[in-house]
This record gives C-alpha cells, structure tokens and sequence, in this order.
C-alpha cells in the first residue's frame, strides 16, 4: 500500500478527512540528485581515568570529568572458557585451503624442559636467538606446558613495534573484563599487580631499564620473553635466566628438510641440503623454504599423468614413487638460491600472491588481512594468495597478523618488487580510508590493521603535496578516517603516532582545518595523560587555527578543553580575551584585569623594630606570612584587583565633589552687591582679647579708609590665612585668575572655600578648637562692629556657617544654616 496515497476505506480504514497529498514525478535522469540520508558518524564514549571522552570524529574529541554515575565498576578477572576465546581470537587467521602439516620442534627438547622448570619455580625467562631460530614454534610449545601452572592462566602477547607501557596495558586487556574502560597509569599498575599469570611475549623489541620497568610492575607474573641478540640486554636487578637458541645440527636440518618436501632425499638433494646447512647456519627458516623449493620442483618435472592420477588440487601420498616428466630435468636450485629463496620461490607463485607480495613490500613487511585482499588485488579468489605465501614460508605469524618472513623484505626489494612502491601504498591507504569509515567496521577490526595503515601512512607523508582542484590529500584522508578509529579502539600508542602523521601531511597540503583537528586530538590525548602544559599548546594552536577559520563548533570544544586544563592547573588562561570557556574578559589586553593567582600581594611589616622598610609581595602561606583567614563581607569588598580598587576610589571622589556643589550652590547667593562675596568666608580671622568682632573690617596700619574701596583677601601668609590687601586693582587681579573651584560657581573676588576638615588636616592648630559659633558677616554701611546675635540669621543677606571641631568633621557632613551640607 502507499504510504503516501491512502485508501478511503480499504481493508477497515475510514478516511480521516486529509487531503492525499501527490505524489511528485521522478525523473530517471535525476534520480541521484536528490537528498541522500547523511552516514551515521561513529562517536563512541569512554572512561579515561577521571575523565569521561566522547570520540567526535567531526569536531574533534571531547573531554569532561567523569559524572559519578558513569564511572565503572572495578574490572574483574576473565573465566576460564572467556580466556581461551580471547587467546583462539588472538592467533592469527588460518589460511584458507587446505590446511598445512605442522612441522615437528626438532632438538629443542632441552631448551624446551629449561624453560618450563624455570617458570614453575617463579622465574622469568630470556628466550635469545636469531631471526628464524624457531623461537616462535618453541613458545607455542612452553605454552601448552604452562597451561595450568598460574592462577590467570597463559597470556600470549606480541611485542613488535610495543613499548612497556604498551604491553601493560595489553596485559590488562587479555585479563581483566573492563568494556570501553581504560584506567590512567597509576591505576592500570595497581590492577596488573594482581595478575598471576605466565606472559609469553614474542618478537620483543624492549630491554634494559624498559624491561625492568615491565618486570617490576607485574611481581605475581613469570614472563617468556622471545628476542633477537641485537636487542638490549635487560640489567642485572632484572633477575632474568638467558637461554640461548642456535640452530640445527645437519642431521636435524636434513630430517626438518625431509619431512616438510614430504619424501625421502636424494643424494644429490641430501649433498645440496649438506650445503645449505653451512651456509644457513642451520637456522630451520632456510630449511622450510628449501623444502618449498623442492616441491615446486617437482611439481615442474611431474607428467600430466600425474596430475590425472591424483588430481589437481589432492596432494600425492607420502608413499608414491617420484615421477618425472617426459621433458628436460629441472636441475637443483643454485646454493644462492637456496640462501635467498624468496625471489625464486615467489616467481612460482599465482599472479596474485606476487601482488600480495608488492603490497606486503610496500607497507613495510606488513600483510594486509587476506578479507582486504580481492579489493586490492582486483581478484576474488585473491585471498587464496595468504595460503601459498604462507606454505612457502615466505610469511611468519606475528601476534594477530602475518609480516614477511625474516630477510624476505630484503631479498624482494633486490628482486624489483619495490618498483611500485608508492603506487602500491596509494592504494591501500585509499583502500583503507574507505574500510576504516564505513560505519559496519568495528574500532577493534580497525586496530587490527593499524600497523598497515600505520606503514602506508609513513611512505604517503613524505611525499604529499597540495592537492589541485577538488582533489583530496590520501594521506590526510586516511589519517583523519583512522585516527578516531583509534580513539575509540584504546589503541592509543597508535592514536598517537597517526595523529602526528597526520600534523605534518596537514602541513604539506597546506590544509588548515584538518591540521586544527589533529593539533585538537593531540591536546586531549595529552590531557588524557595529564601532561598539562603539552596539552594546552596542542589547544591553543587548535583554537587558533579554528578561529581562522571561523570554525565555531570546533573552537568551543577547544575552549572547553582548555577550561578543563585551567581548572586541573589552577589557574585561568585567556586566549584572545576569552577565557577557556569561551566568556569574553573585558579590558584582557592589561595585566591587572586579572587577579594573580594567589591573591593579591599583602603588604607585612618587618618583625625588626629597628628596621621600618616593608615585605610587598608576600603571599598568604607564603614562608614567614599566617595562612589566609575567613575575611568579613568588608574585608572581602576591599580585596580584589587593581581594577577594583580603582573604580572604588573613583566613587568616593565623585561623591565628595557632588557635596562640595550642593554646599557651595547652597550657601552662594549671585548677586554682585552683597558682601558675601567680598568678604573671605574663610574662618581664619581671630578675634581681638579687647573686642568682641572678629576684626575683619577693622584697618591696620597704612589703610585708606577713605578710599572706599572694599578689602579682598590675598594670598594665604606664613600661617596658612588670608588677609586683606588695600590694592583696588587687587579684585580685577583675582577675577583674572583661574579658579579651583571644580564646580565653576564661585565669582568675583571670593577665594576658594576650604572644608573644614581640610582646614584642620592640614593648617597645625596651638589651641583646642572651640565650640562651633556662628559668624555673621556685618553690612558694608554700617562702620562700627556689633557682636554677633546668637540668633541662626540676623539678615536676608547674611552668610552663616557653622565651625565644626576636628572630630566632628571627621565624623560625617555638618549642616549649614541654608540647608546645604559640607563634606
């Protein structure tokens, strides 16, 4: 039925009164035009320590404390049954086929008895030997020894290309149950030192002080540790037994040579294998792949009857008689040959173990998993080149994936198999960016392939360029596709080293967004790690990048990194004026916008009392200074930034000039006849011991009375007051001259009006202050001087003021007789 057109009533529907809506026409031309729905982007969370990380393949990582709620139960310990299924899924893949005969461990019985006395006696081994001494076989074989010799059972492991910390956490892996959980450092040592378990770690790439580092964080564990003589010795605190593996004797060699042709030698066969064996040292790889030659051999000299007999694909019985072709003998491999085989051995190969072998060339040794090989080979029975590769031991296992065999990277590069170098690495990197994003591929599967991906990475970076037109960088692709695979995989020893990969191709392709993203994952990988100051120069470059970009989405997950990182350090970074948040911080450009760190520095007196200099910068709990005290709601007002202090006294000043205005708008009267505004208000006059006036209208020596001119106040004298100057061009002069007075309203020739408290702060008094009093200026017509009235105003025009005492002005305003107030 259409969901779009429905029924009326058909099959018990009613109509519910919609209009059907048509159905619009398709036009075959367009069909792929239209919108597609959007890929599901794989972000993963998980638990990192205290941190809980969402893997965000678009914006980049982010990073938060870890929600109560979310943190995990402590890891318990894998089962018996779920141990086995981890350490069958940790073996390599079985080639497909036919299966292979194992090969017998030849005079290794020795070695073999050693090695398991010395682990039920709680001891670890060093297995050394040379690349194709058989170490691998004989670990397998200690294995099933120790099978029920530890509490955790036996943990196979590999250290290829693995660092201490590495193979620790891998350990926990294989042992504890602790889904999308990765604990921090000192976490994973405090768990692995409960395991008690026998470690067989091949292909070991770590010695010395890292050994040690391996050895003692795992007391409960006896380790098998396979590697080569070039590696580094471990030290002699390591309490490690060295069992030494050399190669085969001839009989030993002859015997292995036997039985992997499947026949009895000949003699000019025994005589070449006599040879071989002093060339080859009697390392057993040499003889594998003698055995290979040897049966290639034959294959080429039976007769078609013998195929017919046995058919194509069934093996001939051991005991067949050999049979030889109608045509020419095929002669006996050269004793360089033998040696080298690898050149010869995969001439004889199919068409595409010979490609498989150019990718494996390419990407340094590795071999991409024989699911990977029809896509890139182009052929769908491709994945049966894995089988003959590995039956002429031209590969090795190694962990979970096969790699060349020893010396066989060498000998097919002299061979012309790396002509193709680049081409081959271009196409699997491609390969690979579209397998690692497609959403059906687990992070697990994709960590499996990381060592390929890893080596196509290390041939593409060098050689990247700037792409042209809508051209993408394949490096920068795949580097950007694997990198959360990775994440989200706890693969992060490789997170890491495809990121800075994926830092320097960005470089190259002059691509500043992807560069961003890795310079991001970087920051939160190192957070991860607690590596604080690396942390945040990898965020800081990221939100800068991004913020050229115009990259909103992006910088806010930088910023929020960075919050985490301030508040982990304690202290607050700002970043163009933002603060790691993204808050915008006003004026940020100055240094006192912010308040340091631990406060604002207190100012502490000397304990000397002869000295009388000051300590500044002295910080609470700082050496010699009492830790900081719970302050009060004053104490709290007054400390704070520079800013602060600043915007305080600014108030204060405002409000003592708005008080000088209201006084003197209040006591001031605009009329140019009065004499208030020809007599100093200033109380600085004293008054005479044989009259009561203060004296200010009585004419000292050398005045003209008759001048009639009024007398203004001059200059304050020695003592701080004004007096009286006889000049008439005294109040011109004083007009000309700019006034103090902040609020403009004084005129004429009065002169600035100081407040009382001023007055008395600064002017040294011999007396005690008397009580205030009420002056009362007397009228310019009247020439004889009364004592004041003790009443508030004896005139319209009069000016009084009331004299505050020291303490009183201290206190607060004094009003005035006018209603005004003085500050």
């Amino acid at each position: 039925m259409d969901p779009i057109n429905r029924g009326s009533d058909e099959y018990g529907r009613e109509d519910d009164g919609q209009a059907t809506r048509p159905r619009p026409p398709r036009d075959p031309l367009a069909a792929d035009l239209g919108h597609h729905k959007p890929a599901p982007v794989r972000t993963v969370r998980l638990v990192t320590g205290e941190f809980a990380l969402t893997v965000n393949p678009v914006d980049g990582s982010e990073l938060e404390n870890c929600p109560p709620h979310e943190r995990p139960r402590p890891p318990a310990k894998h089962g018996a049954a779920e141990r086995a299924e981890l350490a069958r899924a940790a073996q390599p893949p079985v080639p497909p086929g036919p299966a292979q005969p194992r090969l017998p461990l030849l005079e290794r019985h020795e070695e073999r008895e050693q090695v398991v006395r010395l682990l039920a006696r709680g001891r670890s081994v060093r297995l050394t030997g040379p690349s194709g001494s058989g170490r691998s076989v004989l670990l397998d074989a200690v294995a099933d020894d120790c099978a029920d010799l530890a509490p955790d059972g036996v943990v196979r492991l590999s250290g290829y290309g693995r660092t201490a910390s590495d193979v620790l956490y891998d350990l926990f892996a294989a042992v504890y149950d602790a889904p999308q959980h990765r604990p921090d450092h000192d976490e994973m040592l405090r768990l692995v030192r409960d395991i008690g378990a026998v470690v067989v770690l091949d292909d070991a790439e770590m010695g010395g002080s890292e050994l040690d580092v391996l050895i003692d964080a795992t007391p409960e564990c006896a380790f098998v540790v396979a590697a080569t003589p070039d590696i580094p010795a471990p030290s002699a605190r390591a309490q490690l037994d060295e069992v030494l593996l050399g190669g085969l004797d001839r009989s030993g060699g002859l015997e292995l040579l036997e039985r992997s042709v499947g026949r009895v030698l000949t003699e000019d066969e025994s005589n070449w294998a006599g040879d071989l064996w002093f060339e080859s040292e009697g390392l057993p790889l040499r003889f594998i792949q003698a055995g290979a030659l040897l049966r290639q051999r034959d294959r080429m000299q039976a007769s078609e009857e013998a195929f017919d007999d046995y058919g194509v694909f069934q093996e001939a019985p051991a005991d067949a008689p050999f049979e030889t072709g109608d045509g020419a003998d095929v002669p006996l491999p050269s004793l360089a040959e033998g040696a080298a085989p690898a050149a010869l051995l995969a001439s004889r190969l199919s068409e595409s173990a010979r490609a498989t072998l150019r990718f494996a060339v390419a990407l340094g040794g590795e071999v991409p998993h024989q699911a990977h090989l029809p896509a890139l080979v182009g052929d769908t029975h491709a994945d049966a080149a894995l089988a003959e590769l590995a039956a002429c031991a031209l590969v090795s296992p190694v962990g979970s994936r096969y790699r060349l065999a020893a010396g066989v990277q060498a000998q097919l590069e002299a061979s012309g198999y790396a002509d193709t170098l680049q081409e081959s690495a271009l196409a699997a990197a491609r390969h690979y960016t579209w397998w690692a994003g497609h959403p059906s591929v687990t992070p697990e599967r994709v960590c499996a392939e990381a060592d390929a991906v890893l080596a196509a990475l290390d041939v593409l970076v060098p050689v990247t360029t700037v792409p042209r037109g809508e051209e993408e960088s394949a490096s920068v692709q795949l580097a950007r596709t694997a990198a959360p695979a990775f994440a989200a995989g706890l693969h992060w020893s490789a997170w890491e080293r495809v990121l800075r990969l994926g830092v320097e191709a960005s470089e190259l392709a002059d691509d500043l967004g992807e560069q961003a993203y890795f310079h991001h994952e970087l920051g939160v990988l190192a957070l991860c790690g607690l590596q604080l100051d690396r942390a945040r120069a990898e965020l800081e470059a990221s939100v800068a990048m991004r913020g050229e970009l115009a990259d909103k989405r992006g910088s806010t997950a930088g910023r929020r990194a960075l919050a985490l990182i301030a508040d982990r350090s304690g202290t607050l970074q700002i970043t163009g004026g933002h603060t790691p948040s993204g808050e915008e911080v006003p004026d940020a450009r100055h240094d006192e916008s912010v308040s340091p760190p631990g406060g604002v520095p207190a100012v502490v007196p000397r304990t000397d009392p002869a000295d009388d200099t000051i300590t500044v910068l002295a910080r609470p709990g700082a050496p010699g200074f009492p830790a900081a005290k719970p302050r009060s709601v004053a104490g709290r007002l007054v400390s704070g930034t520079r800013r602060n202090l600043v915007a305080a006294g600014a108030g204060a000043l405002l409000v003592a000039v708005l008080g000088t205005v209201v006084t003197l708008g209040a006591t001031s009267e605009h009329d140019n006849g009065t004499p208030a505004e020809k007599v100093g208000v200033n109380p600085s006059a004293t008054q005479d011991a044989q009259d009561d006036s203060l004296g200010a209208d009585t004419p000292k020596k050398g005045d003209d009375s008759s001048s009639g001119a009024a007398a203004t106040p001059t200059d304050p004298g020695p003592d701080g007051t004004y007096g009286t100057s006889d000049d008439p061009t005294a109040t011109a002069t004083a007009s000309r001259q700019p006034s103090a007075d902040p609020s403009g309203t004084r005129t004429g020739t009065s002169k600035p009006s100081k407040s009382p408290s001023a007055s008395t702060s600064s002017r040294p008094t011999h007396r005690p202050s008397p009580s205030p009093s009420r002056t009362t200026n007397p009228s310019p017509s009247t020439s004889s001087t009364k004592p004041a009235s003790p009443s508030p105003s004896t005139s319209p025009s009069a000016s009084t003021s009331t004299t505050p005492s020291t303490s009183d002005s201290a206190s607060g305003p004094v009003p005035t007789a006018s209603g005004g107030a003085v500050i």
